[in-house]
């Protein structure tokens, strides 16, 4: 079913169309987005080509492109069962809470608009939650068109990092999936806890208080090729030698004494990761595609 839901407004009218129910499923795989009318289309056939069913949740966080109208299209191509939200709230932190806030099945997969999954990436990391003590598993990212010895690279990084660093987190949001009890035990996504970008890494420190993170050689995803203009919104590495020094032991001083109030001197808000060198982060982009009723 497709339903589109601004969170100002209620239900925007009658489900686009019914389909089939699906095989029961355990997974919900949630997607913020931001003017990302370009790579939705391929994100979402990514998530519809997955070996196991799942549930798509796209939150629309203030798009200007169209996006919200090309993914509900994109989806019912695809016959998903897929809910459309709109965030009104600017930042990813925001959007993702919205999205958790309808979850209702075992598993969340946290997953970028412009990021290519293969068909086993949910099965994969359902392996890895199926083990005991496992609440996260992460994937590796590969550079479009890496081929198997791309893979086994990146792969034996990602392992030997977390054998060496096994209290931090070794992969980006986009890459991420979730036991939801557990996620949600550990309070979720929070911009009011925490405003800033890195919010990937935080939820992690957070959700780990509760049992380990997992990785594998075949969980991997695939960023889609684009302009990207991100340097001015990375952590430092002095920032980043801390992490490792300090995340096993004293964590929670780390994101909320240390990180944060250097983040927050730089202006590094969670709505900061929609900047591109070509949008203008004030104005129009905060406003919706979506229906409101």
């Amino acid at each position: 079913m497709y339903l589109s839901f601004d969170q100002d407004a209620g239900f925007g009218g009658e489900p686009w169309s019914v389909i089939a129910p699906r095989a029961t499923t355990a997974w919900t795989v949630l997607i913020p987005f931001f003017n990302e009318a370009a790579f939705l289309p391929a994100t979402i056939a990514s998530i519809a080509a997955q070996h196991v069913p799942a549930k798509l949740i796209l939150v629309d966080n203030g798009s200007t492109d169209g996006s919200a109208d090309i993914a509900r299209s994109a989806a019912r191509a695809h016959g998903l069962d897929a809910l459309v939200l709109t965030e009104r709230t600017p930042g990813k932190v925001a959007a993702l809470r919205t999205g958790l806030a309808w979850v209702r099945t075992t598993y969340v997969a946290t997953c970028d608009a412009d990021t290519l999954y293969p068909p086993h990436y949910l099965a994969e990391a359902e392996r890895l939650l199926s083990r005991d003590g496992c609440v996260v598993a992460g994937a590796y990212f590969v550079e479009p068109g890496a081929d198997q010895s791309d893979l086994d690279a990146e792969a034996r990084k990602i392992l030997a990092a977390a054998r060496a660093l096994p209290r931090q987190c070794h992969a980006g949001g986009a890459g991420q999936a979730f036991h939801v009890a557990s996620l949600r035990a550990a309070g979720g996504f929070d911009p009011d806890l925490w405003p800033f970008i890195l919010e990937d890494h935080e939820v992690i420190h957070r959700t780990m208080a509760l049992g380990a993170m997992h990785y594998s050689q075949d969980l991997w995803c695939m960023p889609s090729p684009r302009e990207r203009d991100r340097d001015s919104i990375r952590w430092t590495l002095f920032e980043r030698l801390v992490y490792s020094a300090t995340a096993p032991w004293a964590g929670s001083w780390f994101f909320y004494k240390f990180l944060g109030p250097r983040l927050q001197r730089r202006r590094l808000m969670s709505n900061k990761i929609r900047e591109r060198a070509y949008h203008d982060l004030e104005g129009p982009a905060f406003a919706t595609s979506n229906s409101v009723c």
